[in-house]
């Protein structure tokens, strides 16, 4: 079996640096272009980035923990066999999000998000947002914080702490989410088909503006966003198989 070549990107925290500097010394190291795998260092915040910069190049990205939480990693061992692990791996595809932002002063802006797209307002006054799905109205006026659409890879981020469901893998919806909820008061979200297009229309964006953001890409002051599934790219994670992204979302539902 040929030896995969490797990419490292680390966070700049010591700890990733440190393990960053092991891991080459002992596996060596190529650019991102020339490399099989890469191997991500750091949290999930990184992962994220890691995901975002070469989600063009479909490079397979395999991530240990070198931060906090690390729900995107694997675990990190640096006395384990980093090429055996490798060859074990399995492979999770994610669709990011597309999001496309229009803004009151006419600019039109698209971002991808692998975690979610969220609408936030930017002042004390409540949003008010209006939804549809697929061309059809669902909510003719939400007051609210906010609201955002969640991937299932997402769902176990800010979508829960919004209170949103946990969404396994391939179970082929999006979770559509409010953020305070003020009116209508019962309305806790909805699960929505993955290949639905979501578009919000924000009333009133002068007395109260709204932002939207796709992961780490933020967009001030829109009148209206769209949110669709982007079919045509897809990022690749590899996780041991004994501890893999879909068994810890499974596992997540019962964490008390």
């Amino acid at each position: 079996m040929k030896r995969p070549k490797l990419h490292f990107a680390a966070a700049r925290t010591p700890e990733a640096k440190a393990a960053k500097s092991a891991l080459i010394k002992r596996y060596g190291s190529v650019g991102a272009q020339q490399a099989d795998v890469i191997v991500a260092l750091g949290g999930d915040g990184l992962m994220l980035e890691t995901l975002h910069t070469h989600l063009d190049r479909k490079k397979p990205i395999f991530g240990m923990n070198r931060g906090s939480v690390g729900f995107l990693m694997n675990e990190y061992r640096d006395e384990d066999d980093l090429i055996e692990r490798l060859s074990k791996a399995a492979t999770v595809k994610v669709s990011p999000l597309l999001m496309k932002a229009k803004t009151r002063h006419g600019r039109t802006r698209s971002a991808l998000a692998i975690n979610e797209v969220s609408l936030l307002r930017q002042t004390r006054q409540t949003a008010h947002v209006r939804v549809h799905v697929d061309g059809i109205e669902r909510l003719n006026d939400l007051a609210c914080d906010g609201i955002l659409v969640s991937t299932p890879a997402g769902s176990t981020a800010y979508n829960l702490s919004a209170h949103g469901p946990i969404v396994p893998l391939g179970a082929g919806v999006l979770a559509l989410t409010p953020i305070c909820a003020f009116r209508p008061r019962r309305w806790r979200g909805a699960l929505v088909p993955h290949d639905a297009e979501i578009e919000f229309t924000i009333l009133d964006p002068e007395k109260r503006p709204v932002s939207a953001t796709a992961d780490f890409t933020e967009v001030r002051d829109v009148v209206s966003v769209s949110v669709a599934e982007d079919r045509n790219r897809a990022c690749h994670m590899l996780f041991d198989p004994e501890h893999n992204l879909e068994a810890r979302i499974l596992k997540e539902q019962f964490t008390p």
